[in-house]
């Protein structure tokens, strides 16, 4: 590994330095977390189980997509569940006077 002499770098440079170490520590932690998660479930089929029988974790359930409930006026395949923050084009619509109701599908 070559030596670096963290005396010669700029400030910009050591802080980009260290950006990257903690990205590449994430990255490592990450891979090791996979690698032993994929070596244990290997080891609980091997015995005839799942790992989240052995562990008694619950699989996390995906959410449906919730159903559309307003349309963009001018193009229809433009949607929104009225979930989470509103789209751009909804809120240009209520600027310009409309309604929700007059979005609704």
């Amino acid at each position: 590994m070559a030596e670096i002499d963290l005396n010669e770098l700029s400030l910009d440079e050591l802080k980009k330095l260290q950006k990257d170490v903690a990205k590449a520590i994430d990255n490592f932690e990450e891979r090791k977390r996979q690698e032993t998660l994929a070596e244990l479930e290997a080891i609980a089929k091997q015995k005839g189980f799942t790992l989240s029988e052995l562990t008694g974790a619950q699989s996390r359930r995906k959410r449906k997509q919730a159903a559309p409930k307003y349309v963009h006026p001018q193009d229809p395949s433009r949607t929104w569940s009225g979930r989470g923050r509103r789209p751009r084009w909804v809120n240009e619509a209520l600027e310009s006077g409309k309604t929700l109701d007059d979005l609704a599908i």
